[in-house]
């Protein structure tokens, strides 16, 4: 009977840590619950060897999902952005905010598109600042009935580097090429000021000063973002990440789904 309660506390303290606003109580959530289900396996088991057993579980769930969904995508290789507009914003009640933040800090709308990836939506509201060299976007996404967004700050330099900075709340499905460097900033970081000083900073850390970045062309907005995508995928062709399936579409390869459990299990402990 101990042993129940001793378990069952810990799985509360677990969720109601995890409820908190603070990242860092969020995160302690996390190591609750691993504690929780390290002392549910040495019930037990009554051995260390079955509590880690029943830890390591946890970062080994995210093969279900690799398995039996991820194996089976087919993804286009060549998907084009269409003009949309907005959606709903009772879905994304960020994404006004968003919006208007920019233009409070000068930058001007250029265009709303979309496209759509097997299972998922995804929008994005495009502005440009000429004074800061920076194409900003609002991206909305939407799979399987489960909606969030993040906003992203762009600059590319002379040598054709891109610098961007978000807070996109989860690693990259697709390894990236070098030529993109990313600053990322806690998902809950939503205030586009907050966000743009922490660009600037960026650029400052690396030593690009505004004379080293190109003028960014906001009629080039969706073009550069179908590029990036093609460059992308050709990317990870070459690793091994992906590979074709002879239809016009790509798959990820055995190498492709370890990579992506690494990157699930990074989430995981990340936890923002």
């Amino acid at each position: 009977m101990r042993e129940t309660l001793i378990v069952a506390g810990l799985f509360l303290l677990a969720v109601a840590l995890r409820s908190a606003r603070s990242g860092s109580l969020r995160k302690l959530g996390a190591v609750a619950f691993l504690v929780a289900t390290f002392w549910l396996g040495f019930f037990f088991s009554g051995s260390k060897i079955g509590g880690s057993v029943a830890v390591s579980c946890w970062f080994f769930l995210p093969w279900f999902e690799l398995l039996t969904h991820i194996r089976r995508l087919r993804l286009p290789l060549n998907n084009r952005l269409q003009h949309r507009r907005i959606p709903n914003p009772a879905s994304f009640p960020n994404a006004l905010e968003a919006s208007a933040a920019m233009e409070v800090e000068g930058f001007d709308h250029v265009s709303d598109c979309g496209w759509k990836w097997v299972g998922m939506q995804q929008f994005f509201r495009f502005y440009w600042h000429p004074e800061e060299r920076a194409i900003a976007a609002i991206c909305l996404c939407e799979q399987r009935g489960v909606a969030f967004a993040f906003i992203s700050i762009t600059s590319q330099d002379s040598q054709g580097r891109t610098w961007r900075t978000t807070n996109f709340p989860f690693s990259l499905t697709l390894q990236c090429s070098p030529l993109i460097r990313w600053n990322y900033v806690p998902c809950e970081q939503n205030c586009f000021k907050s966000i743009l000083l922490d660009h600037r900073l960026f650029l400052q850390r690396n030593q690009i000063g505004p004379e080293l970045l190109r003028m960014p062309d906001p009629d080039d907005a969706e073009d550069a973002l179908e590029r990036e995508m093609r460059q992308q995928v050709e990317f990870n062709l070459a690793s091994g990440i992906i590979r074709l399936t002879g239809d016009g579409h790509f798959k990820y390869s055995n190498r492709g789904l370890f990579f992506l459990w690494g990157q699930f299990v990074k989430d995981m402990v990340r936890l923002c």
